[in-house]
């Protein structure tokens, strides 16, 4: 698609707003910024001293087309909503594009600087580490919050969280399977296998342009990477880059460079995205305000869709709604129980139910114990006491049982909460409640 066509497109969805047809300082910057040029060289093609006038003339155009669109417009989504409009024909222009860089495919007169040649109309997609999903189950929501938050408001930095299992990893590789082509660069890491962010930085650069890396400048060049291309990365297992025996989201000494890396993804002007799926939530997406800085978290619950046991050959189909409830509708803790089910009662959803409480697997147990060896002293206290009530127990209760401050007892419930371990309940007065599956495990297994 030629600058012509942009600008006419342009225009027509202006004048529909407006009733005004484009200036040509705006043309001119329309042009601009469909040829990947920052404001201040738009300012020195226009004669302006400062970048800023530009800027407004941008963000009042953006604000113009996003009115007219009905979706948010904005520097770094330009390209690629104009695509879409095109595609989906929202106006009488007939051209069909299928790739809109932030530079003109048309003009192959204009030069590209050498150190721009090596990373622009590069593709590239490593899943080698995710999973294949092979079922989808009861997250069309936040699905399309997530597409949402990537399409339309090319949000920088998104944190998927909640507790092991529960369909974070699932919901954004689903979102990748649907939505490929809409990102040049997709990178996906698990922090399990690769802790180090130089080694991550390292085999991101390298597999897009290995001669361009400089030892010394690596995050530098990847926010030039950024800049010019659309990527999405993802880090898997976040957590394992917060200290253990400490309260939530509490960097290692090795990983404090990821907290400068969060940071300045909010901070830089790029058109790029970070996930972090997580099981506890990192300290910059509470410190950030959403409505100053490109940040969203999305957190998830259990599922209470039946066709999730549909597959794993459980019979009485009417007992299996109570059973996803006893198990908090966590896909992974239903198909480890549902594996037992099957080899001791029969595959009788039923007969399983008979059975006096809560039953953990060998597995269960296994990640109960991995989620409590993670714990600070002052969680373990509190989650202890918790686990020997059935009823959820308030603030007043916790305090006159054990010999934590005031702060410290704050501090700890906080901490439990953004581990997605203990929920808040309201009532005549706040009180707490544990998981149910991890208030099984520490009654039974940690106890003095």
């Amino acid at each position: 698609m030629s600058v012509t066509e942009i600008l006419q497109l342009v225009d027509q969805l202006v004048e529909k707003q407006t009733g005004k047809h484009l200036d040509d300082l705006e043309k001119t910057v329309v042009k601009g910024i469909w040829q990947g040029k920052t404001y201040s060289e738009i300012a020195d093609e226009c004669g302006y001293d400062s970048k800023n006038y530009i800027g407004d003339v941008s963000r009042k155009l953006f604000k113009t087309l996003s009115e007219e669109l009905g979706e948010d417009v904005n520097k770094y989504n330009f390209c690629w909503t104009l695509e879409r409009v095109i595609n989906f024909q929202f106006v009488g222009v007939n051209t069909n594009i299928t790739y809109c860089p932030f530079y003109p495919q048309a003009d192959t007169n204009q030069s590209i600087p050498d150190e721009e040649k090596t990373t622009k109309n590069t593709i590239y997609h490593d899943l080698t580490l995710a999973p294949k999903i092979t079922h989808f189950y009861d997250r069309k929501t936040q699905l399309q919050t997530l597409s949402h938050w990537l399409t339309h408001q090319n949000t920088r930095l998104i944190s998927i969280l909640g507790v092991s299992g529960i369909g974070k990893t699932t919901l954004v590789k689903h979102f990748i399977d649907l939505n490929l082509q809409q990102f040049d660069v997709i990178v996906w890491k698990s922090i399990k296998l690769t802790q180090s962010l130089d080694t991550i930085i390292t085999q991101i650069l390298t597999a897009i342009n290995p001669e361009s890396i400089q030892t010394d400048n690596k995050l530098t060049e990847l926010f030039n990477l950024f800049r010019q291309q659309r990527c999405l990365i993802i880090l898997d297992d976040v957590q394992e880059i917060f200290t253990t025996r400490q309260l939530a989201g509490q960097y290692k000494n090795e990983s404090k460079d990821y907290k400068t890396f969060f940071t300045r993804m909010t901070e830089i002007e790029h058109q790029s995205s970070l996930i972090l799926i997580s099981q506890e939530q990192c300290q910059e997406m509470i410190s950030l305000d959403e409505e100053l800085y490109p940040i969203k978290c999305l957190e998830l619950e259990g599922v209470e869709n039946t066709e999730l046991l549909s597959k794993l050959g459980l019979k009485d189909e009417s007992s299996w709604l109570k059973l996803i409830q006893l198990y908090e509708g966590n896909p992974v803790y239903l198909k480890n129980i549902a594996s037992l089910i099957r080899r001791i009662f029969l595959g009788k959803v039923s007969e399983f139910l008979r059975e006096d409480g809560l039953l953990l697997t060998e597995d269960l147990k296994s990640w109960c114990n991995e989620l409590f060896q993670r714990l600070s002293p002052i969680e373990q206290q509190i989650v202890l006491e918790v686990s020997k009530s059935n009823q959820p127990l308030s603030r007043e209760d916790l305090r006159q049982s054990l010999s934590l401050s005031s702060m410290e007892l704050i501090n700890g419930l906080q901490s439990l909460s953004k581990r997605y371990l203990l929920k808040p309940i309201e009532g005549e007065k706040i009180s707490f409640n544990l998981s149910p599956v991890f208030r099984e495990y520490v009654r039974n297994f940690c106890q003095d």
